[in-house]
């Protein structure tokens, strides 16, 4: 069987940090995505469902 070149016995310390960044960008994405969710909600009620998706439709054919 194949052995593993490093363990955690060889990089001690390194598991702690890491999942403390790994969380802190997990919570940031799901901040962002949540923000992102409110904003499109908050201009669908303000400008009504007509002119979001025609902002929306001319932002993507925009792109292409």
């Amino acid at each position: 069987m194949a052995q593993p070149i490093s363990t955690q016995q060889d990089l001690p310390g390194v598991s702690r940090p890491a999942h403390r960044i790994a969380s802190a960008i997990v919570v940031a994405a799901v901040a962002l995505g949540g923000a992102l969710v409110l904003a499109a909600v908050a201009l669908w009620f303000h400008y009504g469902t007509a002119v979001f998706f025609e902002m929306i439709e001319s932002g993507i054919a925009a792109c292409f």
